[in-house]
């Protein structure tokens, strides 16, 4: 992403911390037992309402944005119903806008420019369940 902003001469704003310990203390909380904690759609629900919270804050409270969204629209990997919700949720809790845009048509001519630049497509979402699925 810091190589795809930089080629565009893009401003970016991002965390550059994973933060598992609050990861995984949320999904323990999502979960309605223990033995379903980690599966989808609670993992999912979980990092889907911290990254979603986090970014309604940052985008009302710091940044005084018109809007927020996010990248993961334009996977079709993802939840897009529990994603829009959680999104939506932490609009309301912050006081912020959001503009949700379904990327999906988008994703395979994406992929492909971003084989041409040679920029970095991992495999999985990004959480240490779906890089151990992966494996």
């Amino acid at each position: 992403m810091v190589q795809y902003a930089q080629s565009f001469d893009l401003s970016l704003i991002m965390e550059d911390e994973y933060g598992l310990r609050l990861f995984l203390e949320n999904t323990d909380r999502c979960a309605e037992d223990f033995s379903s904690r980690y599966e989808f759609p609670q993992r999912c629900l979980s990092c889907y309402r911290l990254r979603m919270e986090r970014t309604a804050f940052t985008a009302a409270k710091e940044k005084n944005f018109d809007a927020f969204s996010t990248t993961l629209f334009i996977s079709p990997y993802q939840n897009h119903e529990l994603l829009r919700q959680q999104a939506e949720a932490a609009a309301e809790q912050h006081g912020a806008a959001f503009l949700y845009r379904d990327f999906r048509p988008h994703f395979r001519k994406a992929q492909g420019e971003a084989r041409q630049q040679g920029l970095y497509m991992q495999k999985y979402c990004g959480c240490i369940f779906s890089e151990e699925e992966r494996q």
